[in-house]
């Protein structure tokens, strides 16, 4: 499951804190999955995430209208690319959980 996720990922996106891009851990996927394996799982283990992973830049983003209006902006939160996966590995295992639970 780790090795599918960043071959879905947008390599666009921008960069989170560690200054660590998509299309990076894309690339070094092979030498990256053993190590991120067995962060995520010893994070399910005792259920929590590390420290640096939730940490995040919340950047003001302009949408429309007259820039002098905070209301014409919203916030788009960068984190880290590592932890932005790991979620969307909990998510796939509550989807999967609830779905053969019915």
């Amino acid at each position: 499951m780790v090795t599918d996720l960043p071959q879905h990922s947008d390599i666009h996106k921008s960069m989170g804190l560690d200054g660590i891009r998509p299309r990076v851990l894309r690339e070094l996927v092979e030498v990256l999955t053993k190590p991120l394996s067995i962060i995520y799982w010893q994070s399910w283990v005792t259920e929590e995430v590390p420290v640096d992973w939730r940490l995040a830049n919340v950047m003001p983003i302009y949408k429309k209208g007259q820039k002098e209006d905070l209301g014409n902006y919203r916030p788009v939160s960068l984190a880290l690319v590592p932890g932005e996966v790991m979620e969307q590995i909990i998510l796939s295992a509550i989807t999967w959980n609830v779905r053969t639970t019915r």
